[in-house]
């Protein structure tokens, strides 16, 4: 990492508006943390929040369309969020500080934040002229060309008054490929319990912000280390030491880290393709016996939407996780019939197959083989051609529906018509050709009249006859 000069940072135009004008009504004010952090190792600026010795009181006068945040002192003018110099009290519940109280000094303010490199700061004093430039008091700069990760201060203290910190900082040391400083990974460890006061929510917006990292497992050992995941997700954290019998030297946890690399790295990548290769295998712990682990699938797709429900993940990234490591144990063979593809397409769902064949391709690179182990490659290319060919994989492609169904048999309607509708579709999925009105509705009319029909007053065929259904 090569840390730009600071004498060519900036801020977007509507960021340098807001600066300009406190620094015309002679106030202190520059642009803190994150944003000066970022410019600094080459990226662009895109969230700026500024630090002034103008009281919020004062803000609201100098900016009458701007509107306060919270109890902290923090005023929105047009999305850049200004926030007086503060000093911070006791942190009772290990997250907020129980008082605030405004401050004139930049250093005093600076020396309450996090880690050295987001207590940067670029603008200028109060009736200082000049050109802006950075004040540095705690050693950031130096700290990013070194590619060190270091808080302000007392670490024990940092982390005692908001254990945030100890996720965030896992997240930026992975985001910036910083190494931690040795006394503040101390502490980290120390704390890494305290990560219970935050409430699962806050966890949850931690944890998918170091899944969107290119290499998420860098955040996740990091954890793993100084004992945090076993609080934030216990789940994951359960699978070091079981035995994985792949990679030499790897345990379970070593090949669910390196499966959610693998999915990451892919191109087409998405929050429920990583956050199951992440979870994958949660199942295996709960379902070992002798080296096997049976319906381990099943187990961790409930494991794994239990443990998103509790991170107040959202709804649909829940329910597709859970569907691609519930299905991620097939098994492919070339022997395959046609028919095979198509029923493997309707168990899985049309709309999760690409990412489940990614997702198998990740777990076989987690496991140390090629990513087309099983035949990924082949198996792809069938179901395009099964699904270019248009084949009916849901009962809406069947050529009758329930009213058909109603009509055919002249029964009222029940939940028998939902079960002939399913079968009709298995076997269209056997067999295509049979996706014809006059072909589907004399075997609904054959199956009413037979012996057994579920229809009301009606008989079922007997499974397995000539007549059945059944898939």
């Amino acid at each position: 990492m090569r840390p730009v000069d600071p004498t060519t940072l900036g801020v977007p135009d509507d960021a340098r508006q807001v600066l300009d004008t406190l620094w015309r009504h002679g106030h202190a004010a520059y642009a803190v943390g994150g944003g000066v952090r970022d410019q600094l190792i080459g990226r662009a600026a895109h969230d700026v929040d500024i630090a002034t010795d103008a009281t919020p009181d004062r803000l609201l006068t100098l900016f009458p369309d701007g509107h306060l945040l919270g109890v902290y002192g923090t005023v929105d003018i047009d999305g850049i969020q200004v926030t007086t110099f503060r000093r911070d009290h006791r942190y009772a519940d290990h997250r907020r500080p129980d008082e605030v109280t405004w401050s004139l000094d930049l250093a005093e303010d600076l020396a309450r934040r996090d880690f050295t490199i987001n207590a940067l700061a670029w603008g200028r004093a109060a009736g200082e002229t000049g050109p802006p430039h950075l004040v540095d008091p705690t050693g950031g700069l130096e700290d990013l060309r070194s590619g060190v990760l270091r808080a302000v201060g007392d670490p024990d203290a940092r982390f005692d008054e908001d254990v945030l910190r100890i996720l965030r900082g896992a997240r930026f040391a992975a985001t910036l490929d910083l190494e931690v400083d040795p006394p503040t990974l101390a502490a980290m460890t120390r704390h890494g319990g305290d990560v219970a006061y935050l409430s699962t929510e806050r966890i949850g917006q931690e944890l998918h912000r170091m899944l969107d990292l290119p290499r998420p497992s860098d955040a996740f050992r990091l954890l793993m280390a100084i004992g945090a995941l076993a609080v934030a997700l216990p789940e994951v954290a359960d699978q070091r030491g079981v035995t994985q019998a792949k990679i030499p030297g790897d345990d379970l946890f070593d090949h669910s880290m390196r499966t959610m690399d693998a999915a990451a790295a892919m191109p087409e990548r998405s929050p429920e393709l990583v956050m199951a290769g992440l979870l994958h295998d949660i199942g295996k712990p709960a379902t070992a016996a002798g080296g096997r682990y049976l319906g381990h699938a099943e187990v961790g797709a409930r494991m794994a939407r239990e443990a998103l429900r509790r991170l107040h993940t959202p709804t649909p990234v829940v329910a597709r996780t859970e569907r691609l490591i519930a299905h991620h144990m097939f098994q492919y063979r070339s022997s395959w019939t046609d028919a095979a593809v198509r029923r493997f397409l309707r168990r899985t769902g049309a709309d999760l197959v690409d990412d489940l064949l990614r997702l198998r391709q990740a777990d076989n690179t987690g496991s140390g083989v090629p990513a087309d182990a099983t035949g990924v490659v082949e198996l792809r290319e069938r179901i395009r051609g099964q699904l270019a060919a248009g084949v009916p994989l849901e009962l809406g492609a069947l050529a009758v529906d329930g009213r058909d169904l109603l009509e055919a048999t002249g029964r009222p309607a029940g939940p028998w018509v939902g079960v002939l509708l399913e079968r009709l579709l298995g076997s269209v999925v056997n067999d295509p050709e049979r996706n014809r009105r006059d072909v589907l509705l004399g075997d609904v009319r054959r199956w009413a009249a037979a012996p057994g029909s579920p229809v009301p007053g009606m008989a079922a065929p007997h499974q397995g006859g000539p007549d059945s259904l059944a898939p």
